[in-house]
């Protein structure tokens, strides 16, 4: 098994859970993707507007089905940005997709000094994770655990990118990603905003 792909012991995650709640990141533990479904599902009220960010552990997971589906009982924002025009109406998508009432989504690395790096190649999920949205919520496999940001950066470039270019390649015809943009939250100051389900699974990249 690759490096990156290893789960973190039980030790590591729960000094990483610690951490990531002394820097205001309110965590839980999950056991498995089912589990951690669930609890997001009950952390976002009936109704609330909900921006599921693109995210392979939310796909794998059956969230951003669940939340966007046309009988949803959330308001998904999925469903106003695919009815407006991007050519003229641009800048309203931005304000939209930058802050939700709810921004749900993953990461792609924690550290176990309790940080959060997200690359992104458009930063489109950047303005909302790092202020625009009132609550965010990230589901994030085990595996993603890593010893400091130093090395959160080398997961990214070794592991992260590679994996996301082909999907890029497969989802959008385009000839891969990059990481053109980098979100680091070392601490968050609105308590309770941030909320992580850390899974004992291997889930994402």
């Amino acid at each position: 098994m690759k490096k990156w792909d290893q789960l973190a012991d039980e030790k590591t995650i729960e000094n990483t859970v610690t951490a990531l709640k002394a820097n205001g990141i309110d965590t839980q533990v999950a056991e498995n993707r089912q589990e951690a479904k669930r609890k997001v599902l009950e952390l976002i009220p009936e109704s609330s507007e909900a921006m599921t960010m693109t995210s392979v552990t939310l796909d794998t997971i059956g969230l951003s089905e669940e939340i966007n589906k046309a009988d949803s009982r959330f308001r998904p924002v999925r469903d106003k940005l695919y009815a407006m025009d991007r050519n003229s109406q641009v800048q309203e998508m931005n304000r939209l997709g930058a802050a939700p009432e709810f921004a749900v989504g993953s990461v792609h690395a924690v550290t176990e000094d309790g940080h959060v790096l997200i690359a992104s190649n458009t930063g489109s999920q950047l303005p909302a994770y790092s202020f625009g949205a009132l609550h965010i919520i990230w589901v994030v496999g085990a595996q993603k655990i890593v010893k400091n940001s130093d090395e959160g950066i080398k997961r990214i470039y070794e592991h992260s990118l590679p994996l996301e270019s082909e999907r890029a390649k497969k989802a959008y015809g385009v000839p891969g990603s990059a990481v053109n943009k980098i979100l680091i939250i070392n601490q968050e100051v609105q308590p309770g905003r941030v909320k992580l389900i850390l899974v004992k699974e291997k889930l994402g990249f």
